[in-house]
């Protein structure tokens, strides 16, 4: 189950979408995310749907690998669906006591769970097809004007960055902790969930631990490379937009359009 997250992951790749400048990448993700919630109708998750395939195939990330990442977080799609199917009231289609599920409800249950599919493999793809070196810059790119109001730009892209590629290695050192206790007796699978949840609480001190240890060697092996961030920092390989991206860029411009008409004139 641990290593099915892939949050966090990089899929190495020469595709078109692997090409495309870091900027344009988180520009267009953010945008995606965003039309996401002006969509209001299964026409238009349909039409989502189809752009984000596209982008997929265009990738060339296996569509398993994909999908693997949503089996960490079933538990919360189906919490998701199961909260919205019971919190709209209208026409009834079962009751039993004090539950009731209605036509509304459902149709609001399965837009909800659809909508959180569809935005945690649009998120995803921008790890997928992005060296976290090169998320860095981009953000760093873009928070840029807030520097001059005092904001650590840097810092700040460092620091997201950084947090998301530890996800990866985190859950690692959790298999690897789970693995060592279960060979020494410990069980995680028996009993209810409450249960299950208490036989946890004795992998968090060695997984602080852990994550303290790999942090200080990650910050002694920066400074013993001379690292130092901010405006004077070089880098090898430069950002540029390219025709690539400008393509992207109108692609989004159509996309986020064709989701404005749709809340607009589809009932």
């Amino acid at each position: 189950m641990i290593r099915d997250i892939t949050l966090g992951q990089y899929f190495a790749g020469e595709s078109w979408v692997h090409r495309l400048d870091p900027r344009t990448k988180i520009i267009v993700s953010l945008t995606y995310i965003v039309a996401l919630f002006i969509l209001h109708t299964f026409i238009g998750f349909a039409f989502a749907a189809i752009a984000l395939a596209v982008v997929i195939a265009l990738s060339k990330v296996p569509i398993k690998f994909i999908l693997r990442g949503l089996k960490p977080i079933f538990l919360i799609i189906v919490f998701t669906f199961v909260l919205n199917m019971f919190m709209y009231k209208g026409d009834p289609l079962w009751h039993f006591w004090f539950l009731t599920i209605t036509k509304q409800g459902l149709y609001k249950a399965v837009f909800m769970a659809v909508r959180l599919v569809l935005l945690i493999i649009g998120s995803s793809m921008l790890t997928l097809t992005t060296r976290p070196i090169s998320l860095t810059d981009g953000i760093e790119s873009l928070l840029k004007p807030l520097a001059k109001l005092g904001v650590p730009a840097h810092e700040l892209a460092m620091m997201m960055t950084i947090a998301l590629r530890f996800i990866p290695t985190l859950l690692e050192e959790t298999d690897k902790i789970m693995k060592a206790q279960q060979a020494r007796g410990a069980d995680f699978e028996s009993g209810n969930i409450l249960n299950r949840a208490k036989n946890l609480i004795p992998i968090l001190v060695p997984l602080f631990i852990s994550a303290f240890r790999i942090a200080q060697d990650m910050a002694m092996a920066m400074e013993a490379r001379c690292y130092r961030g901010g405006e004077h920092r070089t880098r090898m390989n430069a950002m540029h937009y390219g025709k690539s991206d400008a393509a992207a860029f109108i692609l989004t411009i159509l996309f986020v359009a064709a989701c404005v008409c749709e809340r607009i004139f589809i009932a």
